[in-house]
């Protein structure tokens, strides 16, 4: 018996390769920037002079590279708590508030990514410097006997890295926080709560998605800054970053560089795949 063609079946096919065409230019891009970067990369890491592990093997074997990803990663969790605590308060209020309030919270926290962050970093080295503006203010205080020691070590590293990743904290949290219905916060009132009890109780666990994407992109971001650390830090400071950079300029070494930036690449996507697992992309999105 002759079996006629299915249109459906045909139908679908077209269909798949309409989406293809279209996707393709898409497809294209991410091949060209991600795809053959990142496979150059890995390449690049396995040569010397020849197929080799060498490079990875001084990773794992030698102290200076396990103390600047210890440092790397203490300074990433520090200004990660830091902008949480900093940038939650401002996105709750700009969350609650009314226009034109709410707006204007949001255009100053938006306003620093007009200013390059190299011109940022050269501004908190000139205030936190010992002749600098915070050090006179707090001799003029009498909070201190000689000028404290802010640049050029972790502290004012951490301090320049938190105000110019702290946007992107508040941001995700004021999204994720402008979708929860207050519908819930009413009926908690009207049965009694205080309102510690209602932000304690319902606020707070429903801006778990905000809290964990702003945390999860200034974490990733301060892993590899470069700047800050360079210009904060004093030679005291030696980041991942800074660590790919000596091995280009200084050494010439584009393979160990390679795989130090591999191995880091491979942290940040473990940290997205233990996020992805904890919580939905829809939620940390803010769809609620």
């Amino acid at each position: 018996m002759l079996r006629l063609p299915d249109p459906s079946r045909r139908h679908r096919r077209r269909e798949q390769a309409l989406m293809f065409l279209l996707a393709a230019p898409a497809l294209a891009v991410i091949l060209a920037l991600v795809v053959l970067p990142v496979g150059w990369l890995m390449g690049q890491s396995f040569t010397d002079g020849g197929l080799t592990l060498a490079h990875y093997r001084r990773i794992f074997g030698e102290d200076i590279y396990w103390r600047s990803f210890a440092q790397t990663f203490r300074i990433a969790g520090i200004v990660t708590v830091l902008a949480l605590v900093l940038g939650y308060p401002v996105a709750y209020a700009a969350s609650q508030l009314r226009r034109p309030w709410n707006v204007l919270i949001l255009a100053l926290v938006v306003l620093p990514f007009w200013t390059s962050v190299l011109v940022r970093a050269y501004a908190w080295l000139v205030l936190l410097q010992r002749t600098g503006v915070v050090n006179q203010a707090l001799d003029r205080l009498g909070l201190v006997d000689e000028p404290l020691a802010l640049i050029h070590n972790e502290l004012g590293t951490i301090i320049a890295t938190v105000h110019i990743l702290l946007p992107f904290m508040i941001i995700p949290l004021t999204a994720t926080m402008q979708n929860i219905p207050t519908d819930l916060l009413r009926a908690g009132a009207s049965l009694g709560g205080s309102p510690l009890h209602l932000f304690l109780r319902i606020f707070l666990p429903l801006s778990v998605p905000g809290i964990l994407a702003g945390s999860t992109l200034v974490f990733v971001l301060t892993l590899g800054f470069y700047i800050t650390p360079e210009l904060l830090g004093g030679g005291k400071v030696t980041m991942v970053s800074m660590l790919v950079s000596r091995n280009v300029e200084l050494y010439n070494q584009w393979g160990a560089a390679s795989a130090v930036g591999v191995v880091l690449l491979v942290g940040v996507l473990a940290i997205f795949a233990i996020v992805a697992r904890a919580i939905p992309l829809d939620r940390i999105l803010g769809q609620q």
